[in-house]
């Protein structure tokens, strides 16, 4: 992508575009290692729920797609018991794979908090499009390619306006529920987020996902 701004250029990306990435870099490094200080107990409370009632790692591992198509792990409290996702790569409203804590830790998004650790390494940031499967963006094409030009986010646009995901999927077949009725309004929203990412667009979406989490359940 070009970014031009009154001819004031760097190797044909407008100045004001390197000083936003590198302003929401440093706020990522600050948030994150701030956040996993901060939210180091509830790690460790969480950490002991999961541990003790299901057996299996305290971690989830997912394969996602970063920016440019570079596959990563994505990290998440697990809630689900072991080897679920094998199944299926989307949960629905009852589904029977979802632990007891993971049904609590699901709802109030405490499960998705391990990925201040993608974001500390570099792999996401606090604010961008919700990483997807690569099944999913291999079939990206047209617009939906610009998703992949920027670091996949905790919170976007797509993640408040689908905060309860797994409510609208069927239980019948989850996937092809996700697929036929979720996935192209949250790429639509994902591209939204593209074009209009500024650093105070992100503060936005910040202050929105709390507002959502804490008030609009």
């Amino acid at each position: 992508m070009v970014y031009e701004a009154n001819n004031k250029k760097i190797n044909g990306v407008r100045l004001e575009f390197y000083i936003y990435i590198i302003t929401k870099r440093v706020f990522d490094i600050f948030f994150s290692l701030v956040g996993l200080v901060a939210l180091s107990p509830l790690f460790i409370l969480i950490s002991i729920l999961v541990k003790t009632t299901s057996s299996g790692p305290i971690l989830f591992k997912g394969n996602r797609t970063g920016r440019n198509g570079i596959p990563f792990q994505i990290y998440k409290f697990r809630s689900m018991y072991v080897g679920s996702e094998m199944k299926a790569g989307t949960t629905s409203r009852n589904d029977p794979r979802i632990t007891i804590i993971g049904k609590f830790i699901r709802k109030y998004k405490i499960d998705e908090l391990p990925q201040l650790i993608n974001v500390l390494r570099g792999e996401m940031s606090i604010v961008g499009p919700r990483p997807e499967l690569k099944k999913y963006t291999d079939q990206y094409k047209g617009e939906e390619l610009l998703i992949l030009n920027v670091k996949p986010g905790i919170t976007d646009l797509s993640s408040i306006k689908f905060s309860n995901l797994n409510e609208l999927i069927d239980d019948d077949n989850p996937d092809s529920s996700f697929e036929n009725n979720i996935l192209e309004s949250k790429n639509i929203l994902r591209i939204e987020y593209v074009k209009k990412a500024t650093f105070f667009f992100d503060l936005k979406l910040i202050f929105l996902t709390v507002v959502k989490l804490l008030w609009n359940r």
